[in-house]
């Protein structure tokens, strides 16, 4: 899921320990398992970071001077909602709004002869 996230406060998206903190609870409020986590606060101003979960990962960059923050939510499987993720950050972020676009990735035809390997 791409999600697009805008109107928010430019103290959260400012942050690195608190945009890395909110990512890895939307991965989990998402049901997702965490595996390792990696963010960097740039100069002046902005947040990079990826939450990789055991079903994929989570990564964001933010524009806190455009209070704006860019966020992909790549799952597989069916135990982890994207959706949930992507509304917790919507909401934590105190946006004005998001958008959101749901891809359906690697969605191909396997050789019967390929399924057990």
């Amino acid at each position: 899921m791409l999600a697009e996230i805008y109107g928010c406060s430019f103290d959260i998206l400012n942050d690195r320990e608190t945009v890395e903190a909110l990512m890895v609870n939307a991965a989990l409020e998402a049901g997702a398992e965490v595996r390792e986590v990696v963010f960097h606060k740039f100069s002046p101003q902005g947040v990079s970071g990826v939450v990789v979960i055991s079903e994929s990962h989570l990564a964001i960059h933010t524009w806190p001077e455009l209070g704006y923050a860019a966020v992909d939510v790549f799952t597989c499987g069916d135990s982890v909602n994207p959706w949930d993720a992507c509304n917790f950050l919507t909401e934590h972020f105190e946006a004005g709004h998001m958008t959101a676009t749901e891809m359906k990735r690697g969605i191909v035809e396997v050789p019967k002869e390929a399924v057990n390997i």
